[in-house]
């Protein structure tokens, strides 16, 4: 079936969608629950709005179903390419599994209850502002200014390419993964980065209870960790660090070390030099 213009399903419930086309309009399934859509392609406007529960599977959503899925709650969506921008805002329980997404700018609002499992985003420039309870695992990232004022975020095997990833985070630990792009981590607190890449000038600085365990860095890491809270271990050589303000790190050695009239009391970070 095809349906079009302005709310043609409004406040349906327990509903099955199979190879169906939402052409232009807007509000295709506005105020539904319990709906579930296979096969489907989606061309219009806003079409899941104030839907509470609901199943997405082998679908489409084209650039014009553009803000898609807001105000939301109970989703779980497999198998899917979103190319439509700013999706999932003001949602509640979202779980994507092979899901692609390669217009991600603006995406994933203040939402909560996020579970991704393989899945991959491009052009993500502030992706995730404002969310919390996260849970990532398998996971391609290309976009700026990312995780900014995140809580308490899992991320696992990602391989991430953000400059000011993880600003004013709260909370967050990340696995096995590389972390490629400047200013990582600027004002967070409770980041922890278990056997992760760092690239990207400048990262890690003005960090609260931050720990490193058994992480590496790139040749443009440099001026890592200035006014921060650090415990560190570094099983790689660090281009140059500046400026920590107190706490332990421990790194195979380090082209420069900079302690300048700059630094913060206590200014007692202790840097030890593993040579291994």
């Amino acid at each position: 079936m095809e349906f079009g213009g302005e709310r043609p399903l409004f406040a349906r419930h327990d509903i099955e969608l199979d190879n169906v086309t939402i052409h232009a309009g807007e509000s295709a399934l506005k105020r539904c629950s319990n709906v579930v859509a296979r096969h489907c392609r989606f061309e219009g406007k806003y079409p899941f709005w104030h839907v509470d529960g609901f199943k997405v599977e082998n679908c489409l959503f084209t650039p014009g179903a553009r803000a898609a899925l807001w105000y939301s709650t109970d989703l779980e969506m497999k198998d899917t390419l979103v190319e439509a921008p700013k999706m999932f805002r003001e949602m509640r329980g979202l779980s994507l599994e092979n899901v692609r997404i390669p217009d991600a700018q603006e995406t994933l609002w203040h939402c909560s209850d996020v579970r991704l499992r393989n899945v991959e985003v491009k052009n993500a420039d502030y992706l995730f502002m404002h969310s919390s309870d996260i849970d990532i695992d398998t996971y391609r990232q290309e976009g700026n200014y990312s995780f900014q004022y995140c809580r308490n975020v899992v991320i696992r095997n990602a391989d991430i390419h953000s400059k000011d990833a993880f600003w004013g985070t709260e909370n967050v630990t990340v696995y096995d993964s590389s972390l490629d792009g400047e200013y990582l981590g600027w004002h967070s607190r409770g980041l922890r980065l278990v056997r992760c890449r760092i690239a990207g000038t400048q990262p890690l600085c003005y960090c609260k209870d931050l720990v490193m365990e058994d992480c590496t860095f790139a040749d443009d890491a440099d001026l890592a960790f200035e006014d921060s809270d650090v415990e560190a271990t570094i099983l790689s050589p660090v281009t140059s660090i500046k400026n920590p303000r107190t706490g332990h790190i421990r790194v195979v050695s380090a082209g420069e070390v900079i302690r300048d009239e700059n630094i913060l009391a206590p200014a007692d970070c202790v840097i030890e030099f593993t040579g291994k």
